[in-house]
Parts: C-alpha cells; sequence; structure tokens
C-alpha cells in the first residue's frame, strides 16, 4: 500500500465509528443495554488508535479530502454523548424530571464543549471534562447508585467541561502516559466484561471500573496541582 493508501485506510477506520454508533442506538432502541455498551466499547477502542494511526501517516497530507478531525467529532459526539444520554434517559435511573434535566444538560453542553476551540491545553490534555458521557454512564449502570447521587455526578460532570481543570488524554498526554494508557485499556476490558455479563452485581469488574476511573478523571487536576496547567 502507497502511504496515501494507509492514510485513506485511517479515514475509513474512523468512519466504522459510525456504524457502530448505529448498532448501539438499534441495541439502546429495543433496551438491550448489555449489547449497547458493548458496541460503544468497541468504537471506544477505534477512536482511541485511529488518532495515533492517524499522525503516523499524515492523513492532513497524505488523505487530506477528509477531515479527519471533523469526523472524529461526529463520531465522538454520537458514540459518547447522544446514545449514552439516551440510554440514561430510557433506563430509569434518573426517574422523572432528573431524567430530562440529565438528557438536556448533557447535550446541550457537550455541543457547546465539542466546538470549544480552547478544548485541548499545551500538553495536549482536555481543558474541562472531555465529555465522556459514555464512561460516566456505563459506571452508572455497573454500580446503580442512589439517584440523587447519579444527578449530583451529572450535572457536576456537566459544568466541569467548562472549568479551567486538566483532564488526561490516555495517548497524547506524555506526563503518566505509561501509567495512564494502560489505564485506559484496563478500563475497556472491565466495561467489556461488565457489559458481558449484564452489569451483574457481583461482578469483579465493577471495582475495576471505579478504580480506573477514579484515576482517569482524577490524573490531570493532580498533574496541574503539581506542575501547573501548562506543566
Amino acid at each position: 500500500m502507497t502511504l496515501s493508501q494507509k492514510a485513506l485506510a485511517v479515514h475509513l477506520l474512523t468512519a466504522t465509528g459510525a456504524v457502530f454508533a448505529m448498532l448501539a442506538m438499534l441495541a439502546a432502541v429495543d433496551q438491550n443495554w448489555s449489547m449497547m455498551f458493548l458496541w460503544l466499547v468497541v468504537a471506544f477502542f477505534v477512536d482511541g488508535i485511529d488518532g495515533p494511526l492517524a499522525r503516523k501517516y499524515d492523513v492532513k497530507t497524505n488523505a487530506p479530502i477528509f477531515d479527519g478531525v471533523l469526523l472524529d467529532l461526529i463520531i465522538d459526539y454520537l458514540t459518547y454523548v447522544f446514545i449514552p444520554a439516551y440510554a440514561l434517559f430510557k433506563s430509569g435511573l434518573l426517574p422523572g424530571w432528573t431524567g430530562w434535566f440529565a438528557i438536556i444538560v448533557i447535550t446541550f453542553a457537550s455541543a457547546l464543549y465539542f466546538a470549544d476551540t480552547r478544548m485541548k491545553t499545551k500538553d495536549y490534555s482536555f481543558s474541562g471534562f472531555p465529555g465522556c458521557w459514555n464512561m460516566v454512564v456505563l459506571v452508572l449502570f455497573a454500580i446503580q447508585p442512589n439517584f440523587y447521587v447519579s444527578l449530583f455526578l451529572v450535572a457536576l460532570l456537566a459544568a466541569a467541561m467548562f472549568f479551567p481543570v486538566k483532564f488526561v488524554h490516555p495517548v497524547r498526554t506524555e506526563r503518566w502516559r505509561k501509567i495512564t494508557l494502560p489505564t485506559a485499556l484496563l478500563w475497556t476490558v472491565f466495561a467489556g466484561w461488565a457489559a458481558l455479563v449484564e452489569f451483574h452485581p457481583a461482578s469483579w469488574a465493577h471495582y475495576g471500573l471505579m478504580i480506573t476511573s477514579i484515576y482517569l478523571l482524577g490524573a490531570g487536576a493532580i498533574q496541574q496541582a503539581m506542575y501547573g496547567k501548562d506543566g
């Protein structure tokens, strides 16, 4: 394959996320939450590998006919925001007005965040919570906390999208990457495991999800406190 063909193949790989999003949505409509999350985990994995491949093959130069950044954002909004918000609303984890509050806040705030030109910091971390609602909602399905806890978490993270607080990018944030990247991979494994056992409350996957999620949520803030926002 030529370099241009390899770069084009990366775009095609990214575009498969739209297919996985549709499969996840069809499962969500049937309230088959385990299958929905399995498709979202697949999409999450693809999203994790297409970026490094895009930089390796320099898709902007070698396959400029497609805008990889725009393509990625479209798919991310579907798989990170839209489908998880729908699942949270239809699952009953947030009943009544709380479900309406969550679905409106998540979709509205995330649309603004995804268009925010200040999204990335100098070290390629995210400025503000990066709208990873697929991860948040999956953990809520797994541990099923009191709905007030879920509501508080949704409100806090929606607001945190616009806080000047760093959140690490598992691949692009160089500091602690030897810890962060394996942690993100472990999160993916635990997420798939939890979905496969249909979020059985006795599953050890839930403990793994909580530990890895706490690290991924807090690592950037700790780095910021230690080294500064641009450090």
